[in-house]
């Protein structure tokens, strides 16, 4: 097999009758490979080679503690997790960043321990919303997968090196990027190999064995004889240079994590500390709780469970998640990031609907997931199940706000047929406004406790009333709270652009103080104004008084508050007295 392999590298006629064949049985004669010797080398070449990484390794420079603040923003609880998942991550990519520059002055060291990571906990707390988020933050290509994908179909070494090859697309061919990547595979208890059982062991421990190279140091080869897309970039290149080109991703950087619910662990982690404890001298041990028993996993453990040790050796950081509870539940539905919430208000808002929740509504809801034992998944099914009649007959109807209340959830079908009536008994539009301007305020005082961080991160000072304007845009847009402040940061830096605009189109040097920014950046939020409107005004109404001003005393330079933005008679009158006087 082997053979064959270096036999279609070495010659791409081969590798070309081979796609043609795949081409012919996929879709008949319709498609057909354009050889070198049928088209002209410079036309046959479309676009060029991508380039190694411009900036080598990535530029990184986080700090554990502002990723841990970031998770705080989306992710209910989990301190343990985050602090553990937040430094490991950080000191891995840091690391990474100074290996780089100790290459670059010529010292190297031989060997490479990897912090790959090993998650456990129950199914739906938000495993994978960790890793996403972090990914995202990090600015680095993620790939997840299930380890049920490979235990499927037996001895799948290529399928696991496919998910270094994901890596490079997601990184858009970038191999450098790539090799600074993150591979997160999920599920990765349904390959542990149960104790006497024969039959699916081999394909489990055969996946394991798999993962083994690529969890510490491989090549893994981009080029691959099964894959026709490979095969056909192969075939680009060698018209392109006629030359064999070998592309590889090394994985000495690329993190692995790992994750699962481990059902059945806590018995075994029971078993053993039961068996250390058995004598007449020996202590009395109250039961502990299935997390309290998680949190003392040891790698015997997970080999008795059924990993090879070998496995569980490249996979040294351990993180524990713990259960969410349903006070949890209902903190994730506050929460101003949260998905559950920001996708229900996105499916009312295509049909031109402003939805907004009270918090007693909330509080059934949690309670409601609480009781599937699904942890936050359970949160999506039950939103969906109790707004889903709401869903489809408003958009139908001259509606557009809703609130869900209590009653909306435990009488539905008659606040569904209260909505519709041409004479509602519940001023739905009075208890909507009262449920938004709540939640307006819930956002503020959020973004108060966090306005350092978030005003070094936007670069914008978030003062009262601007954390106030930001929880307004984000209460009337779809959006997280970040996407929120970037806009206000926007419309702060349009009102500086207009001081430039006058300054250069008429001349005259006006300068907006604080309170007058906050005053335009209301006028684009509340009453959606353009900057040309706003230059209109200051032109209509200021342009005349401040040349006057600027001949008769030669002063140039004008200050303008709110009031003055509110009263340009008054404030151009009293200018005038007191420059000429």
């Amino acid at each position: 097999m082997k053979t064959n392999k270096t036999i279609y590298a070495q010659d791409p006629r081969k590798i070309e009758k081979e796609l043609g064949e795949f081409l012919n049985k996929k879709f008949g004669g319709n498609v057909r490979i354009i050889s070198p010797s049928m088209q002209p080398r410079e036309k046959a070449i479309s676009g060029k080679p991508p380039e190694k990484g411009k900036k080598g390794l990535i530029d990184f420079n986080i700090k554990p503690a502002e990723l841990i603040a970031y998770l705080d923003q989306y992710v209910v609880r989990q301190e343990r997790a985050k602090s553990v998942l937040a430094t490991k991550i950080c000191t891995h990519f840091n690391r990474i960043r100074h290996e780089e520059t100790r290459q670059n002055k010529g010292s190297k060291i031989t060997g490479n321990i990897k912090s790959n990571i090993l998650m456990l906990g129950p199914t739906g707390i938000g495993k994978t919303y960790l890793i996403r988020l972090i990914a995202r933050k990090i600015g680095v290509p993620f790939v997840k997968a299930d380890a049920t994908k490979f235990s499927e179909t037996g001895y799948v070494g290529g399928d696991v090196e496919d998910l270094v090859r994901d890596l490079v697309k997601e990184a858009d061919d970038d191999i450098a990027l790539a090799e600074c990547g993150i591979v997160y595979v999920d599920e990765i208890d349904k390959i542990a190999a149960s104790p006497n059982v024969t039959g699916a062991q081999v394909s489990r421990t055969g996946v394991q064995r798999a993962l083994l190279k690529p969890m510490e140091e491989t090549e893994v080869d981009l080029k691959v004889p099964h894959d026709p897309v490979s095969m056909m970039q192969e075939l680009e290149a060698f018209q392109r240079t006629g030359k064999r080109a070998s592309r590889r991703v090394n994985t000495a950087n690329i993190l692995f994590i790992l994750s699962g619910a481990f059902t059945g662990l806590t018995d075994l982690i029971r078993q053993r500390l039961t068996s250390q404890t058995i004598g007449f001298n020996s202590p009395v041990t109250v039961r502990s709780s299935d997390m309290d028993l998680l949190q003392q996993t040891r790698s015997e453990d997970l080999v008795k469970y059924g990993f090879e040790s070998e496995f569980i050796g490249r996979v040294p950081v351990r993180c524990i998640l713990n259960t969410l509870e349903e006070t949890d539940l209902y903190t994730i539905l506050k929460m101003p990031n949260n998905p559950v919430i920001l996708s229900k208000r996105m499916d009312f808002s295509a049909y031109g609907i402003d939805i907004a929740f009270e918090d007693a509504a909330l509080e059934i809801l949690a309670h409601r997931a609480f009781k599937e034992n699904t942890g936050a998944r359970g949160l999506v099914s039950v939103v969906e199940d109790a707004l889903l009649n709401f869903e489809e007959k408003l958009p139908s109807h001259n509606i557009s706000c809703f609130v869900v209340t209590s009653e909306v959830l435990t009488e539905p079908a008659s606040m569904l047929a209260d909505v519709l009536a041409d004479q509602p008994v519940h001023d739905w539009k009075s208890r909507h406004g009262k449920a938004r301007k709540k939640e307006i305020q819930y956002i503020t005082d959020h973004i108060r406790e966090n306005w350092k961080s978030l005003s070094m991160l936007h670069g914008i000072t978030l003062s009262q009333i601007r954390c106030e304007l930001a929880a307004r845009y984000f209460c009337t847009h779809v959006m997280e709270i970040d996407d929120a402040i970037k806009q206000i940061k926007i419309f702060h830096d349009t009102v500086r652009e207009i001081e430039l605009e006058v300054s250069k189109s008429a001349d005259l040097n006006i300068v907006f103080e604080e309170d007058a920014i906050d005053f335009l950046i209301t006028q684009f939020i509340d009453h959606g104004a353009s900057s040309e409107e706003i230059l209109s005004k200051l032109y209509n109404e200021y342009y005349d008084g401040m040349n006057l001003i600027k001949e008769k005393t030669g002063k140039n330079r004008f200050f303008l508050s709110k009031e003055d933005l509110i009263d340009s008679e008054s404030y151009l009158n009293d200018l005038i007295r007191k420059k000429i006087k």
